[in-house]
C-alpha cells in the first residue's frame, strides 16, 4: 500500500556510488516491495508482522519496515547502479524475510491482494496509521494491498517534475506488466489486478496531472493536504511522484511481482525510460499533454487485462495488444538500457515474461489445471522465496 513517505534508512546512497553515477552520467535505481503474510498451512492472511519483524536478521533490519496492516511487511533495496547488485539485494531481502516468516509460523507472499477468504486484519499500532483509519474509514478492508515502487535518481526537483509529465503516457503499460492479483475472497474477480481496483478508492490515487513547475507540484500537495484528502505528502498516491526524502522519481508500478525476474525487468525498463525522458527534457522537448480521462481509461484497462489483453496506444489513441506496447516501450528505451549495461539481461528477462506471462496469468493457469486457491498461494510463497521454477 505504501502509506509511508519512504522506506528505511538503507535507501540512502553512498558518496562513492553518487560520484560514480555522476562521473558516468548514469542513474541509480532502487525498489520497494510490499508482501502479504499468510498462514503456514492455510491460504488465509495472518496478523504476524510483529513476530516476523522480531526474527528478521540484523543485517536486513534497516531495509525492512511495517506496512499499513498487520498482515503486511515492506522492504526497500539500497540504491544500485548495476542490475546484479539490485538482484542480490532483493534476493537477500526476500530470502531473509521468508525465513523469518517461516520461523514465526507464516509464509511470505508477493501478491497484490489476498487471494483467499479470511478475516479483515487490523492496522499496525502506529499513530499515523490510526489517524488514517479514523479519517478515511473502511477504505482498506481485508488483509492489505501490496505494491511495487521503483525509484530512479534525478538531477533536481524541477527536472523531476518535467520527467513526471513525460512519464504519464507510459505508466499504464507498466501497471499491466505487474498485474498479480486476479483472485480475492477465494474467486477470480475478472480483473488481472484487483488490487488496482481496490486501491483507486483512496482520494489521491490516479495519474499525476500535467504539471507546470515544481512550484505547481508543491502547491497541489499543499492544497490536497488542506482539503483533508491526505494527511501528508506520503499520501500522495499518484502513479508517479517525486520522493519526499530522496532525489528520485518514484514510479508506483502496480502489484508486487511474484518473481524477481519480473521485478528486475520492470526496474530496468523504468530506469531506461526515465533516462530517455531526461534527455528529452534537457533537449527542451515538450511532454505530450494526454487527456486525463484517457489515462484513467488506460489504467483501468491495465487492471482489467494485464498483458494478456489490450491497452491504449497513447500516440494513436487506439486499443492495441498490450504485449505490442511493451515491445514498443522496450525498443524506445533500448539505447539507455544499453548505456546502463542492462540490455543483455533485460532482453533475457523480457523473453521469460513473454513466455510465462504476468503473475495474474500464472495464477489463472494453476486454477485452469484443476488447482485451488491454496495451490496458487503455495506457488506464490515458493516463487517469492525463490524456490519455484521460473
Amino acid at each position: 500500500m505504501a502509506t509511508s513517505e519512504s522506506s528505511a534508512g538503507a535507501t540512502t546512497i553512498s558518496e562513492e556510488m553518487r560520484g560514480e553515477a555522476e562521473s558516468q552520467g548514469l542513474l541509480t535505481l532502487g525498489v520497494e516491495e510490499e508482501y502479504l503474510l499468510v498462514d503456514a498451512v492455510e491460504p488465509r492472511a495472518v496478523e504476524a508482522v510483529e513476530e516476523v519483524f522480531d526474527l528478521v536478521p540484523d543485517d536486513l533490519r534497516e531495509s525492512v519496515q511495517h506496512e499499513f496492516q498487520r498482515s503486511q511487511i515492506e522492504t526497500a533495496s539500497p540504491p544500485q547502479l548495476e542490475l546484479s547488485g539490485l538482484y542480490n539485494a532483493l534476493q537477500r531481502q526476500r530470502a531473509g524475510i521468508a525465513a523469518a516468516a517461516a520461523a514465526a509460523g507464516a509464509r511470505l507472499v508477493a501478491v497484490g491482494a489476498a487471494p483467499a477468504i479470511g478475516p479483515n486484519t487490523r492496522v499496525v499500532d502506529n499513530p499515523r496509521y490510526h489517524r488514517m483509519r479514523e479519517r478515511f474509514g473502511d477504505l482498506a478492508p481485508g488483509a492489505g494491498l501490496c505494491g511495487m515502487h521503483v525509484h530512479v535518481s534525478i538531477p533536481d526537483s524541477e527536472t523531476g517534475v518535467q520527467i513526471l509529465n513525460h512519464l504519464r503516457p507510459w505508466l499504464p503499460i507498466f501497471q499491466a506488466a505487474t498485474a498479480n492479483s486476479p483472485l480475492a475472497g477465494g474467486h477470480d474477480t475478472g480483473y488481472s489486478s484487483w488490487r488496482s481496483v481496490m486501491w483507486e478508492r483512496w482520494p489521491t490515487v490516479g495519474p499525476a496531472p500535467y504539471l507546470q513547475s515544481f512550484e505547481h507540484y508543491e502547491t497541489l500537495v499543499a492544497d490536497l493536504e488542506a482539503s483533508g484528502a491526505m494527511l501528508d505528502e506520503g499520501m500522495l498516491y499518484w502513479y508517479a511522484r517525486l520522493a519526499a526524502r530522496y532525489p528520485t522519481v518514484e514510479i508506483r508500478m502496480g502489484d508486487v511481482c511474484p518473481s524477481l525476474d519480473d521485478t528486475l525487468l520492470l526496474a530496468a525498463l523504468a530506469r531506461a525510460l526515465v533516462s530517455t525522458l531526461l534527455n528529452d527534457v534537457l533537449d527542451g522537448k515538450p511532454a505530450p499533454d494526454v487527456p486525463h480521462p484517457l489515462l484513467v481509461a488506460a489504467h483501468w484497462r491495465a487492471a482489467k487485462d494485464g498483458l494478456e489483453g489490450l491497452n491504449i496506444d497513447m500516440a494513436t489513441r487506439e486499443p492495441r495488444p498490450a504485449w505490442r506496447l511493451v515491445r514498443q516501450l522496450f525498443d524506445y528505451v533500448r539505447p539507455e538500457l544499453d548505456r546502463h549495461g542492462d540490455l543483455e539481461m533485460a532482453t533475457i528477462l523480457m523473453g521469460r515474461l513473454r513466455s510465462h506471462g504476468t503473475g495474474a496469468a500464472r495464477q489463472r493457469a494453476i486454477l485452469s489445471q484443476q488447482g485451488t486457491v491454496a495451490d496458487v498461494v503455495d506457488w506464490l510463497a515458493r516463487t517469492t522465496a525463490g524456490a519455484a521454477p521460473r
